[in-house]
């Protein structure tokens, strides 16, 4: 029997291949395996030879970056900044504190605690005015409408006018409760700046003025504090009407003065250029040489007119 009619038993590895068939993942795990192999030997050759001898490929292994030749390695110089960039501060952020005054201080300075727990207060005041009343379940304890009683008051009238009245109430009684201007208040009422200014006398509301944001800001009133402020001044309505129709009177009795002397002012102006009128239209007489007649009397003619003016010569 010969060689090739003998049997023989396959080889490990290909009675492995051949029990494993080929698949993508197979060839995948192959190809890893083949990369670490690859990679341990570069290792070893790296850990074993010299980096100045080449491997079998006449090549320097992988991990030698730079050339057996060149000089040791030098502390390089930190790169110099750009000039025209301008200066610069460096500042550790984490240890600043914010004073909420427009700027911020480090660690190592001063501090006013005192100032700054002030400005906490106070905005905790105004957080605290901003917010809505508290409903009491006790009666009578409750911030209510002076007008219709309802808990729903309007938080503005209460914060800047010390008023406890509603939205509804405010537009079913415009006479009592619509916002009046400085100039209304001072026009109808008669009432002077100074007065205007007071708070706790007249509590008036800021706001943008409408017609240009460069004005001063208006100032609105509550249309019946305005009220009793002025019968307080001025005793009574009909005392204030009074007065009202007595600076009328003068205001009237001003403006009739002023008109007649302006009128008195142009008449003299018109009577002073008629009269230089007339007096610049006046003929002036050019008279000639004189001519003396066999009488004695010389006589002048006017060469214009003709009017002769005669006289003796002595």
């Amino acid at each position: 029997m010969s060689d090739q009619e003998r049997p023989h038993t396959p080889s490990t590895s290909a009675a492995r291949t051949m029990q494993q068939p080929t698949t993508p993942d197979r060839i995948k795990q192959i190809e890893i395996n083949r990369l670490r192999a690859k990679a341990a030997l570069r290792q070893k050759e790296a850990d074993s030879i010299p980096s100045n001898i080449r491997n079998v490929n006449n090549k320097r292994p992988l991990d030698i970056t730079t050339s057996p030749t060149a000089p040791g390695p030098t502390k390089q110089a930190p790169l110099k900044r750009d000039s025209r960039l301008g200066k610069y501060f460096d500042y550790d952020l984490s240890k600043m504190v914010n004073t909420k005054g427009g700027f911020l201080v480090e660690d190592g300075q001063e501090v006013d605690e005192e100032r700054i727990r002030k400005e906490k207060e106070r905005e905790r005041q105004r957080a605290r005015q901003d917010l809505e009343p508290p409903i009491a379940l006790e009666p009578g304890k409750t911030l209510a409408c002076i007008e219709c009683q309802t808990l729903d008051i309007d938080l503005q009238f209460r914060k800047v006018f010390r008023c406890l009245v509603c939205k509804k109430c405010q537009n079913e009684m415009p006479e009592k409760y619509s916002l009046l201007t400085k100039t209304e208040c001072k026009e109808d009422y008669l009432l002077t700046d100074p007065e205007m200014r007071d708070e706790e006398a007249l509590p008036h509301l800021l706001k943008a003025n409408p017609h240009a944001s460069t004005y001063a800001n208006m100032m609105l009133y509550v249309r019946y504090q305005v009220e009793e402020f002025a019968w307080k001044k001025w005793g009574s309505p009909e005392a204030l009407d009074a007065e009202y129709e007595r600076r009328t009177r003068e205001k009237k009795k001003k403006k009739n003065k002023k008109f007649e002397e302006s009128l008195r002012e142009l008449r003299k102006k018109t009577k002073e250029s008629s009269w230089q009128r007339r007096k610049d239209e006046e003929h002036k007489h050019s008279f000639g040489p004189n001519e003396k007649g066999e009488d004695g009397i010389v006589k002048q003619i006017c060469d214009t007119c003709g009017f002769t003016l005669e006289f003796e010569e002595l």
